[in-house]
This record gives C-alpha cells, sequence and structure tokens, in this order.
C-alpha cells in the first residue's frame, strides 16, 4: 500500500473520521490501512501533525479499559469499512503527518463524493476518557470534561 495520492490539506477538528495509511510502521505498531479518529483539535505550534486513535471492526482480546465499542456516524463509511460499530483503539495514540491521511469517498460513476464522518460530542468525552487511560493516566478522569 502506498500514502494517499489526495492527503488531507487542512487541520481536521476534533472528532472526524478520516483514513490512515500507516505504511512504514513496524510490527507492533499499526500496520494497515484503517479509519482514525481525530482525537485532538489542530495546534498551531504543530503545523500539519494530527493526534489520532485507530478504530477497528474487531473485538478487542482481552477487552480493557481503554477500549469503546462506538457507534459508527450514518452514513456508514464505504467498503471494507461499513461497520455500524468500531472499537476505538485508545491506548495506540499516534501523531502523524498530514501525508498519511485523507477522506473518504464514495465512488458515483466517474466521480468521487468525499466525506469526513464526526463523532458526537459526548461520544468523543467518553473517548477522550478512555485515551487518558490508555495512557495510564486513570486518576486525571475526575477532572476531565
Amino acid at each position: 500500500m502506498a500514502l494517499p495520492k489526495y492527503p488531507i490539506t487542512i487541520a481536521p477538528a476534533l472528532g472526524i473520521i478520516l483514513k490512515c495509511h500507516f505504511d512504514g510502521f513496524v510490527s507492533p505498531e499499526m500496520l494497515k490501512t484503517r479509519p482514525v479518529l481525530i482525537v485532538a483539535p489542530p495546534m498551531q505550534q504543530r503545523p500539519r501533525l494530527c493526534t489520532i486513535i485507530p478504530l477497528s471492526t474487531t473485538i478487542p482480546e482481552p477487552k480493557m479499559p481503554y477500549h469503546l465499542e462506538i457507534a459508527m456516524p450514518t452514513p456508514l463509511l464505504p467498503e471494507p469499512f461499513d461497520s455500524p460499530s468500531a472499537w476505538v483503539k485508545a491506548d495506540m495514540l499516534y501523531a502523524v503527518g498530514f501525508s498519511r491521511l485523507e477522506k473518504f469517498y464514495y465512488q458515483t460513476g466517474k466521480s468521487k463524493n468525499y466525506t469526513a464522518p464526526v463523532i458526537a460530542a459526548t461520544t468523543m468525552q467518553e473517548i477522550r476518557r478512555r485515551v487518558l487511560r490508555g495512557l495510564g493516566l486513570r486518576a486525571l478522569e475526575q477532572g476531565f470534561r
């Protein structure tokens, strides 16, 4: 697999779902192209970088306190990512460059309709709590909103 032909050029907002190409990473790091969730707002001092966590349709084994099953926004992502739910892998936090990220698209005849689904704010609050757990910072959850 290769990096996207048309990567994003503008910093995405918190809660956006994009496709990430993890090419060049080494096991046990993430290796496959997969949906990811933007978990931090854009930061001027970090141009062209996004903080993400991967999403998976596979139930984690074992389930841990940093995993969370979420309902995917509709319309669902294109195949093969068109599952109605996904598992947040909040222990696998990454800062990746824009060159790895792209919007999903639906092919309609010769045209492509791009989409960047958004996760609800209440779900994002819980996801960010799970990120704290994935970093071993569960004690900070009480003050987190």
